[in-house]
């Protein structure tokens, strides 16, 4: 096993070792602490590749999996993979860091806490590096429930358990969408690796599965990374407590849909389908979370909303910067391919600056009991610090200068201008509302950032009566929030540094047809001029600011828009509808009647075994191939045919148990005719004990009353049980001539070569099949302690009865 096999393994390892660690150390030493070491070595170990990568080298290390079906877990560093994993591993050390002071080690099972973080942190880092689409798929769904258990970790909280719930439903639907994409990849390429599928994009694109298999895979992105109308899960998932509202909803889990884009972008770049549902979704998700997120009261759901904003945001560049696929090397095509860039870039910005605000938020919350938005005020004098970082990183996000976020959302107004500028995929006309929709967005964005600011900290302090108790928060709480406070500020001033070593490996693995072209020596910087993207920039500003100082007057709107049809509402009403339809249909099939549940079962068997022989043309009988039938074994037939129609019409219980009995005796002759004695005896030492048995029951059962001695004539039982019978012969008779393989008795015929049992069948229960028989036995042992219990409980709760009386 390779160091990156072992890096992506090494928070799965040590998740073991936390319960012990916990139980050893707590409450002397916080648990944080030892955890805090594993995301700290894995962002110095991934460190190690930052040079090599920027210099355009790679690196592939290979395990086998599932080698007999070519699924190997192949690990692959380049530039994209290796930003994402460094933003896993270093906001996740600043997140451990900060947890350590803000989860109690007094009330918290911080055991359970940093497992479930581990786990998260480990699927993420094998999502990312997987090269192998199946083995993506595997740690994309260990997200999807190691984050379940994340949001859920107040499980006492009605309010954690529905949005676990609904964060679960949802990404693993899409999830699933998702595999059945790849599925389809695998089977239009033949291959599982991601690599090995660039080499085939022009196959790809030219199959009739190109389209069905792209919504699919698009279908898993939108879901993890909060598109609309997959974007309600978001805001639930704040439940969580604020050190993983922190990691998931602003570093990692969300952006997993954004890798996912930006790692087939090459794939399916370039193709109309894709540049409109990436960045037609991507820019309807920028509007809808930024105009939702002006109407929240608490903080951390405006975050939520600024969240999905955010994402939307990059998604919308991701798909406008696919274009540059479809024309191919040229200028319009380094147009395009700057979106790209920017998308990669406002990524690492959103990181930081969202991870800063969560974790103020998480502060606030924690020094004054509330995040209501309008029950806080006055703090600024109060809790300097985090007002200080707060102003950082709303201005970052509301994109003004001297903050990181000025810089990406100007190169996200350029791409936007350069779309509606160039008439691609027949858009004409209708590329003037990409800018505009993007502006107005802008504008909100602007607007709740003041919100956040300054509603929080400026204005009267609404919470006089908390005022003397109210402080900053401990240094050790700050640190986090500070270090990520700074990067913003410093890749303000230094973006060339981020984007040499960064940034544009990140998008030579996206698009690696620039390796050789003037866009990797776009300097980044904060004055371009008075060109058309400042005016937007100053148009965001005074229009935001308007905005927000007539606040009150215009607030109102929100309130005309009919709760019934909000997307909550409407996946809760959908909830609702498929928990009674599935009722209805339980109550159809759950009688507690064991007739009806085997009608159920063998009308299946009827439909489906018989269905599929019908369409696959299965029957195909061969009587060459079948020994001849012998008067004397005839007879054997219609005996045993007597006897079952004896048990179905008989009238007494007796008569019943005798044919059943004299139903297995005439098995047992069939087997010495077919040279089988030892089965034969087997069979008549079954059959005499079971029927012996039933005889001993008989006297304990009750009589049977009249109507119960009737043998009533049903239709449905007819028609089942001669249905299955027929079935069953076709496929006894078809599976006779359809041999497609030697018959696997002249292996056993050797048995006393291979395993030195002179009796095949006692050679193929003890020593071919040895384990199965092993475990029949652990059952019928396991079953029989059972009656014994129940018997001995049954004696002794008699023996209490008959003393206490």
């Amino acid at each position: 096993m390779s160091w990156l096999h072992m890096m992506i393994f090494f928070p799965f390892i040590f998740a073991a070792f936390v319960p012990f660690l916990y139980k050893q150390f707590n409450p002397r030493i916080h648990t944080g602490w030892f955890v805090l070491f594993v995301p700290l070595c894995i962002f110095l170990y991934l460190s190690t590749f930052i040079h090599g990568i920027s210099k355009g080298s790679t690196t592939l290390a290979t395990i086998p999996w599932l080698p007999s079906l070519d699924i190997n877990f192949t690990a692959y560093i380049d530039g994209l993979s290796l930003i994402f994993g460094l933003l896993i591993a270093g906001i996740g050390t600043l997140v451990i860091l900060y947890s350590i002071y803000y989860m109690s080690k007094h009330h918290e099972e911080l055991h359970s806490f940093y497992v479930y973080l581990l786990l998260f942190m480990g699927a993420m880092l094998g999502l990312v590096f997987s090269d192998n689409i199946f083995v993506l798929y595997v740690f994309w769904e260990i997200t999807s429930v190691s984050s379940f258990l994340l949001i859920a970790y107040w499980y006492e909280r009605e309010k954690s358990r529905y949005g676990a719930q609904k964060s679960m439903l949802i990404t693993i639907f899409g999830g699933l969408a998702m595999l059945a994409g790849f599925i389809m990849l695998s089977m239009m390429t033949d291959t599982y690796s991601i690599r090995e599928m660039l080499n085939n994009v022009d196959v790809i694109a030219s199959h009739s599965l190109f389209i069905p298999a792209m919504i699919l895979i698009l279908i898993g992105a939108f879901t993890k990374s909060a598109q609309f109308p997959f974007s309600i899960w978001l805001p639930d998932a704040m439940e969580a407590p604020t050190p993983i509202s922190a990691y998931l909803h602003s570093a990692t889990m969300v952006k997993a849909g954004i890798y996912l884009v930006a790692r087939f972008t090459p794939i399916f770049g370039g193709s109309a389908e894709w540049f409109w549902l990436v960045s037609g979704i991507g820019i309807l998700t920028l509007l809808y979370g930024s105009f939702n997120a002006v109407k929240q009261t608490d903080l951390k759901a405006l975050l939520a909303y600024s969240t999905i904003s955010q994402l939307g945001l990059i998604m919308s560049l991701l798909g406008l910067g696919s274009a540059s696929l479809y024309y191919g090397y040229g200028d319009e095509s380094s147009m395009y391919a700057v979106a790209i860039l920017a998308a990669i870039f406002h990524l690492v910005n959103h990181s930081t600056f969202k991870g800063c605000l969560f974790m103020v938020v998480g502060i606030i919350d924690h020094e004054t009991g509330t995040r209501d938005i309008r029950r806080l005020g006055g703090l600024m004098h109060l809790m300097p610090i985090s007002f200080t970082l707060t102003i950082i990183g709303s201005f970052a996000m509301a994109g003004i200068p001297p903050f990181n976020g000025f810089l990406s959302k100007e190169m996200f107004f350029t791409a936007v201008l350069n779309a509606s500028n160039m008439n691609v995929f027949n858009m004409q006309s209708f590329g003037m509302l990409i800018p505009i929709i993007a502006w107005i967005a802008s504008t909100f964005t602007f607007v709740y950032c003041m919100i956040l600011v300054f509603k929080t900290f400026r204005g009267k302090n609404k919470l006089e009566k908390r005022a003397k108790n109210i402080h900053e928060a401990p240094i050790g709480m700050l640190v986090s929030p500070i270090i990520l406070g700074s990067l913003v500020i410093l890749i303000f001033f230094y973006p060339n540094i981020v984007s040499h070593y960064l940034l544009k490996p990140a998008l030579l693995a996206i698009l690696p047809m620039f390796a050789e072209t003037e866009l990797l020596d776009i300097k980044i910087s904060a004055w371009h001029g008075w060109n058309a993207e400042l005016f937007m920039t100053i148009g965001v500003i005074v229009f935001g600011t308007l905005l927000y100082i007539t606040l009150r007057k215009w607030y109102r709107l929100y309130h005309f828009y009919p709760q019934a049809i909000t997307l909550n509402n409407l996946y809760n009403l959908g909830l609702e509808k498929m928990e009674s339809f599935s009722q209805s249909i339980t109550k159809r099939y759950m009688t507690q009647f064991t007739r009806d549940y085997l009608v159920y079962i063998f009308t299946f068997i009827i439909f489906i075994i018989g269905g599929a022989i019908w369409l696959f043309d299965g029957i195909s009988f061969e009587p060459s191939n079948d020994a001849p039938v012998n008067i004397y074994e005839g007879s054997l037939v219609v005996a045993m045919v007597i006897s079952a129609l004896t048990v179905l019409f008989s009238k007494s219980r007796l008569t019943s148990i005798v044919a059943v009995g004299a139903l297995g005796f005439l098995v047992s002759f069939f087997f010495v005719l077919f040279r089988a004695p030892d089965l034969a005896l087997t069979q008549l030492v079954v059959e005499t004990v079971t029927t012996a048995l039933f005889l001993l029951c008989f006297y304990h059962l009750p009589q049977l009353k009249k109507e119960m001695s009737r043998v009533r004539f049903k239709a449905t039982n007819a028609f089942v049980s001669i249905g299955v019978g027929v079935i069953i012969t076709i496929v006894a008779l078809s599976a006779n001539g359809n041999r497609l393989f030697e018959s696997i008795s002249d292996f056993y015929e050797n048995s006393y070569e291979i395993a030195g049992a002179k009796n095949i069948v006692n050679a193929i229960l003890v020593d071919f099949r040895g384990i199965d028989t092993m475990l029949e036995i652990v059952v019928l042992s396991i079953a029989g302690l059972g009656v014994y219990t129940l018997i001995k409980l049954r004696l002794s709760g008699r023996d209490k009865n008959e003393g206490a009386e």
